[in-house]
């Protein structure tokens, strides 16, 4: 007896169940997938949060050096 069976709704039913195996694997691959690029991404978003942080500070201690100085609106 051969796998294949001769009725055509049995097989288009393989074929399906076939098709939505393969679906569900490339679903689990893009999950993975994603999942990788959120892990790389949020260490980028909280060392570019921690650069803007920095460079807010030093533009309010410059200011104040300024102002200090009398430098304000002197240069420009």
């Amino acid at each position: 007896m051969s796998d294949t069976p001769d009725n055509p709704i049995l097989v288009y039913l393989r074929r399906l169940d076939w098709k939505m195996d393969r679906l569900s694997d490339d679903a689990a691959d893009l999950k993975r997938r994603m999942t990788s690029l959120e892990a790389k991404v949020v260490p980028l978003h909280c060392g570019f949060a921690a650069q803007s942080e920095r460079i807010n500070h030093i533009e309010t201690h410059l200011g104040r050096v300024e102002r200090r100085l009398d430098l304000v609106g002197a240069v420009g």
